[in-house]
């Protein structure tokens, strides 16, 4: 391995270069060869980000990855997968969903608290990161900070949990995208999703399950200029409206009126999902003749698995904190377990288990590339309002778990 990347993370066209090919190489691979749609064109853009980062290709972060792509890619690509998601037919999924995540939340405490137990006295600082991990592996990013924050967690320490948990979330993503294709899973659970997806069978002209799912269909210049428009426009709104509401009721200020009503309506992608959802309800039947949103979205959210690969540097974990990496590995195991049992005793579909751990471990981003990547495109507006309640209670788990285990 190098160590410094050939290419510098400032050297924005080259990464945007390798970015788009290789996602529309996993596109084609997934539509074209049967090794590729059995594994999805997901894994295969999250492989090769891996691969280039770990053989000294590109950096693990630079700003074409953590703000362009995060910072307008991703925002602009979930106003396009949800013109589809007419609220008066996602209330029953959204339910079933909130159920799993709420057990997943659960599961994540609890396994925070099981390595904790085991790993206490071989890591430094461990209850900090556990703090850190729950209010993360419940929320995202905002709560993994506001964690570190509150409980004073050092530097040094931080960085490396950064490092675990960016290895530890793609290889998670490669199980649960993994998952449908097992037998075991498919006899356990119902899945009419996976089933629905299925039944469109493969015709000679399309080559493989996804070819025949994203078929040729008319898609006109002007589509393509309404759906970009009604995207950034949307996005935009909730950004303003979202920084509005996180100035008027800021968080961890001790308020718990502020944490909730900042957390939730100050976050812009439960914002950006609402107003999609408000629209693709209003005006669900122009939107049926418009073309293009799904394709253009999941484009988009290719970009993005690309991305999720890119941070997991396999050197960095094992030189400098490999036990972080097994006690985040505890916690997602133990969550996996809640999701997917407590999943069967209540008879949830198998879609709901996986797309719920995404949710907890990944965040609602991960979690919504995860059911485009499927072709569950019913699942898109549910797992994105469940995921997003995550920001919300993610910083209260969190809370416990420090105070707990006094940190």
């Amino acid at each position: 391995m190098f160590s410094t990347p050939l290419l510098s993370p400032d050297n924005t066209w080259a990464l945007m270069a390798i970015t788009c090919g290789w996602a529309a190489f996993s596109i084609y691979a997934e539509q074209t060869w049967a090794w590729a749609s059995k594994m999805s064109g997901a894994i295969v853009a999250l492989l090769g980000a891996l691969i280039l980062t770990n053989v000294g290709i590109i950096p693990t972060n630079c700003v074409f990855f953590d703000d362009i792509v995060w910072g307008y890619v991703v925002p602009m690509a979930i106003p396009l997968l949800l013109l589809s998601c007419d609220i008066r037919k996602i209330g029953r999924e959204a339910g079933k969903i909130l159920v799993v995540f709420f057990f997943g939340a659960i599961g994540t405490t609890l396994g925070a608290l099981l390595g904790f137990q085991l790993l206490g006295d071989k890591v430094p600082n461990l209850a900090g990161v556990a703090a850190m991990m729950t209010g993360s592996y419940i929320g995202g990013t905002v709560n993994f900070a506001a964690m570190a924050s509150a409980f004073e967690v050092p530097g040094e320490t931080t960085s490396a949990a950064v490092v675990a948990d960016n290895l530890l979330m793609t290889l998670y993503f490669f199980v649960l995208i993994a998952i449908p294709s097992i037998k075991f899973f498919r006899n356990k659970f119902t899945h009419p999703h996976m089933d629905e997806v299925e039944s469109q069978g493969v015709s000679e002209e399309a080559k493989t399950q996804a070819a025949a799912f994203w078929g040729k269909k008319p898609i006109s210049l002007c589509d393509i200029a309404i759906n970009l428009a009604i995207s950034v426009i949307v996005v935009w709104s909730s950004t303003e409206i979202a920084g509005f509401i996180s100035a008027a009721f800021p968080t961890n200020q001790g308020s718990v009126v502020n944490d909730v009503i900042g957390g939730l309506f100050g976050n812009k992608y439960l914002i950006i999902t609402t107003i999609s959802m408000i629209i693709a309800t209003i005006f669900s039947k122009p939107l049926e003749k418009l073309g293009g949103s799904q394709e253009i979205g999941t484009y988009l959210i290719y970009l993005f698995f690309f991305v999720i690969g890119a941070p997991a540097s396999i050197k960095a974990i094992f030189l400098n904190a490999p036990l972080l990496l097994v006690f985040c590995a505890i916690m997602v195991a133990v969550n996996m377990l809640f999701c997917f049992i407590f999943g069967k005793i209540f008879k949830f579909d198998l879609e709901d288990c996986i797309l719920a751990s995404n949710a907890n471990i990944g965040g609602p981003t991960t979690a919504v590339a995860m059911a485009i990547s499927k072709g569950w495109i019913k699942l898109v507006g549910p797992i994105m309002l469940v995921g997003t309640l995550g920001y919300v209670i993610g910083t209260y788990f969190g809370t416990f778990v420090g105070n707990f285990l006094g940190a």
